[in-house]
């Protein structure tokens, strides 16, 4: 006999989707065991083990470090990689303007990041 298939708990994306149900074009598409967030085609941030990240670039990076955020790293075939997205800091989750406004500048330093 099997055990049951733990039900997925999606809390913490609702939880996003609902803080930035604002943003005109937010849409959201399953990464490897998270979610990423796009404005409209503007991947600029991903909801990943209970954590949101944000895209950042040399501007924005300073805030989310003063607020005790992390680069996302993973590691791939033995590598670890460190990406452009920092964890957004939890004054900031909590504060749903302040977060619509996070995002807004991630989907910039994204879209630059592409046009470079």
């Amino acid at each position: 006999m099997t055990a049951p298939k733990k039900k997925k708990d999606d809390s913490f994306k609702e939880f996003v989707l609902d803080a930035l149900s604002g943003l005109d074009g937010l849409r959201v598409r399953p990464m490897f065991g998270g979610q990423g967030l796009y404005l409209k085609d503007d991947f600029f941030g991903m909801a990943w083990k209970g954590k949101l990240y944000f895209r950042a670039d040399d501007a924005t990076r300073p805030a989310y470090e003063k607020g005790g955020g992390e680069a996302f790293c993973v590691t791939m075939r033995g590598k670890k990689m460190t990406m452009q997205y920092w964890s957004v800091p939890a004054d900031v989750l909590e504060d749903h303007e302040e977060l619509a406004r996070w995002a807004v500048r991630a989907a910039r330093a994204y879209r630059e990041s592409k046009q470079r």
